[in-house]
């Protein structure tokens, strides 16, 4: 700070500040600290300011005219500081411009701070680098001061501790720009080398399994040969969150009063850490007694059965938590919630504790009933309000239910339409007793295309185009504004695709399906249509014809299947409302032209074959991409008239005759179960089982509608396909799973007609790289068996041929559900594998078994 009255002959110069110069202080009236005079403010400005406005500055700075000061005084050395402490300034001085007897004009010169220009790390890696500057986020042209240096080598040296690099050391600079009051700031680092766990040494285990304690310390590991997924850095934070990680298991155990005494890291010279704990377990305590006081609505007998908690119970405070509000449709709080008793609330009490016993009050304030009044829906920018309403389960006037906020926060997530993970519920309480609920959602990609090709068999190349339109609106066709590129919010789905590799091979396909017929009930009603052309340029049964086709276009024989498929489908309510039944009724036309493809010798003809399918399924699956919970369990039968019961055949009846009609009835069973092992890890278990008869005795099974186990279970790429199921049996070639009679040859003709029973079971481990609604990535790992056999005399359900292995998928809404697997197969199959052999597959879409 300088006093400088400009006017006067007598100067005086005292400086505050960085750097700031001194001048020989001379005596004058101003400075007479014998006898300070009191001076009106006339004049007050700023100078030197070059980014902060100068008004700012007179008011950090606690003077403003009018005011009268003493001179000297504190008023003057206060003004300074509050500008000082601002962190703004480097330096600052005060002037006396003017006096004019009782009155003075001041002037403040100030130096600002440096603005960060430009920040440079040394000894880090360019990753590290990028991930510092997200992490520290300094921006470029903010004033630096020691508070933001200070913040900034404790944040870097906390990313690399984290790390596990606890010996690091960040020193900063920073070099000042007078020139155009700018500052790099440089940031050198020295990581040091990484600290590991040597040793990890427990004092006090009695009652609990050492092996399991170290279990629980997920992140905090000891060094060993071979430990890959779990390193042995030590990293402080996570060694503070495994300890209380530890305490929670003891707690699980009823062990409530369990306790580290202490614990001592110590550093034993080099790159290695020893670690000593010393734990109190305490005792394990159990359940005694447990009683309800509040509740009115439930007596203390049917609370009891609900909480499901007995006496000589071990007591574990985190699964009582879950018993009174954790579990949606199973704990106390849904028994009352589900009735509209949104202000209940339970609070356990231990009351009493005698030895290892634990009496408990649970203490219910049940409240009063409150009536849903608005839902409010914020987020579905392109489904239409409609669409998102009528999943929703929570209607104004309905009383506030708990399981039907859950419920609804599934129903929107397996529409398809919205990303799962940002699925947001808040009911909002209102002074009058009622609720308001708004629902967010976030709209994500959910149309799709596949464009694939594939090589294999004797078709060859095969590309792929296929659209996929899940949101979709019909009614919106002739309103060109709402194409945006397609008309959609409407929740309807349109399914376009073709599947070609020239003049010899070409499907085309178009379904169309409307969730909710009538817009009133889920009545989903379903049209699809198909058509497939395949014409041969070989005679299968000459190996050598293969190369003569080359020389001509000229098809030796040909096939087309035409198809028409009406569906309806409707939610039931009984046994629960995650049931549904589906009827529907197709038509195939098979037509055969110089082309046994059964290897019956039916080579031309034409064949109809009319089906009518029910199907009953219950779908509680969580999320359609990534499922943690729930199952998904589908029987389905399919029938064709029974032809045979009103005419008669022959053995000598020709096969085109035989087969005009086709007739079979079929059953299918598939199951599939979803449960989250620990964290993020997903277990996946199914099964899967067809049964192909006839109707009686007199007629045998066709060759129709048979099953083809093995491989991907793509159908289409490569091998051709009529009339068949074709399943996936990992670690096994396309198509080659197959029993047949074991005192003759499997040759391919027996093994191409299929097998009328098959059986498959699968567990799968599953764990989400990312769970991005634009990339939902997971890594899997599998065991699989199954086996198809050609009759039912050879059918044996433990004769299954076994695989496992590991893949990999990832859904792109764009593109839908891609995987890639690696199998291993283990047993034989006569004909094809003799021994053990693994291979990869590549799978596009859903493969439902």
């Amino acid at each position: 700070m300088s006093l400088l009255p400009a006017q006067l002959q007598a100067q005086v110069r005292v400086g505050v500040g960085r750097d700031t110069p001194s001048a020989p202080a001379e005596s004058n009236d101003l400075l007479n600290y014998a006898n300070p005079k009191e001076y009106e403010i006339v004049g007050l400005t700023v100078t030197g300011t070059r980014y902060l406005d100068p008004n700012s500055l007179v008011s950090l700075a606690g003077l403003k005219m009018g005011d009268k000061i003493r001179i000297p005084g504190e008023a003057v050395g206060s003004s300074v500081r509050k500008l000082m402490e601002s962190g703004l300034l480097d330096n600052v001085e005060l002037f006396a411009t003017n006096v004019n007897g009782e009155k003075i004009s001041l002037m403040f010169r100030v130096q600002e701070r440096p603005r960060l220009y430009r920040v440079n790390f040394i000894g880090v890696k360019k990753g590290e680098q990028d991930n510092l500057k997200d992490k520290i986020k300094l921006n470029l042209g903010k004033i630096v001061t020691n508070t933001i240096t200070k913040n900034t080598q404790l944040a870097v040296r906390k990313y690399f501790v984290d790390k596990g690099y606890l010996n690091t050391k960040v020193k900063i600079t920073t070099i000042p720009d007078s020139t155009r009051n700018n500052a790099t700031m440089r940031v050198s680092v020295d990581k040091g080398q990484k600290i590991k766990i040597a040793k990890i040494n427990f004092e006090g285990l009695d009652e609990v399994d050492e092996d399991a304690v170290r279990m629980k310390m997920k992140s905090t590991k000891e060094m060993r040969f071979g430990r890959l997924f779990s390193p042995s850095k030590f990293i402080p934070k996570k060694y503070e969150e495994d300890k209380q990680k530890l305490l929670e298991y003891y707690n699980k155990l009823g062990y409530r009063d369990a306790a580290i005494e202490h614990d001592t890291v110590i550093n034993n010279g080099g790159r290695t850490i020893s670690i000593n704990m010393k734990l109190n377990e305490g005792h394990q305590y159990y359940y005694r007694k447990i009683d309800f006081s509040g509740n009115y609505l439930y007596t203390a007998d049917q609370l009891r059965q609900v909480l499901g908690i007995t006496k000589g119970d071990i007591y574990n405070p985190e699964d009582l938590e879950k018993r009174l509000n954790g579990n949606p449709g199973q704990d106390l709080s849904s028994q009352y919630m589900d009735l509209g008793y949104l202000y209940y609330n339970a609070q356990p009490i231990e009351r009493a504790i005698e030895g290892d016993s634990i009496d408990l009050e649970i203490r219910i304030f049940e409240g009063k009933q409150a009536t849903i009044n608005k839902v409010i829906l914020n987020g579905n920018t392109k489904t239409s309000d409609h669409v998102v309403m009528r999943t929703i389960r929570t209607l104004p006037g309905q009383k506030f239910s708990k399981t039907a906020l859950i419920r609804t926060q599934r129903e929107l997530a397996t529409l398809g339409y919205f990303d799962p993970e940002k699925i947001g519920i808040n009911p909002v309480p209102q002074s009058d007793g009622t609720v308001d609920i708004e629902y967010s959602v976030e709209e994500k990609p959910s149309d799709q295309i596949e464009l694939s090709g594939g090589w294999g068999g004797y078709v060859g190349f095969v590309g792929t185009l296929g659209l996929t339109f899940n949101n979709f609106s019909a009614r919106n066709i002739p309103n060109f504004s709402a194409w945006k590129p397609l008309p959609a919010g409407d929740g309807q789905r349109v399914q376009l695709r073709f599947q070609a590799n020239g003049s010899q091979y070409q499907v085309y396909s178009l379904s169309f399906t409307e969730p909710w017929l009538g817009g009133r009930k889920p009545n989903a009603f379903s049209v699809s249509a198909s058509h497939t052309v395949y014409r041969t340029f070989y005679d299968p049964l000459n190996p050598y014809s293969i190369y003569q086709s080359l020389q001509g276009r000229t098809p030796t024989g040909s096939y087309t299947n035409t198809a028409i498929t009406i569906g309806l489908g409707r939610q039931l309510k009984i046994p629960d409302d995650y049931f549904s039944l589906t009827n529907s009724l197709s038509y195939q036309r098979y037509d055969l032209n110089n082309l046994d493809l059964f290897y019956i010798g039916y080579k031309d003809g034409i064949s109809n074959n009319i089906t009518f399918n029910t199907t009953l399924s219950r779908n509680s699956i969580d999320n359609p991409q990534f499922p943690r919970n729930g199952s998904s369990f589908t029987l389905s039968g399919s029938f064709t008239p029974p032809y045979s019961a009103w005419r008669t055949t022959t053995a000598a009846e020709a096969p085109r005759d035989k087969y005009k009609f086709v007739e079979y009835h079929k059953w299918m069973f598939d199951a599939s179960w979803f449960q989250t092992v620990f964290g993020k890890l997903v277990l996946n278990t199914r099964a899967h089982l067809g049964f192909l008869g006839s109707y009686n005795k007199r007629t045998s099974i066709g060759p129709f509608e048979r099953f083809v186990l093995g491989g991907s279970g793509l159908a289409g790429q490569g091998q051709f396909a009529l009339a068949q199921d074709i399943i996936g049996l990992r670690g096994y070639d396309d198509r080659s799973v197959y029993t047949a009679d074991y005192d003759r040859a499997v040759d391919q003709t027996s093994r191409s007609q299929g097998g009328v029973v098959y059986n498959k079971f699968v567990a799968e481990l599953r764990y989400p790289v990312s769970l991005n609604p634009s990339a939902t990535i997971f890594v899997l790992t599998f065991l699989e068996a199954g086996n198809n056999w050609a009759s039912y005399k050879q059918y044996n359900p433990f004769d299954l041929k076994r695989s496992m292995g590991f893949g990999a998928r990832i859904f792109m809404p764009a593109f839908g559900l891609i995987g890639i697997d690696y199998g291993y197969g283990f047993d034989k199959i006569p004909g094809v594998k003799d021994k053990a052999s693994g291979q990869f597959h590549f799978t596009i879409g859903q493969q439902i078994r």
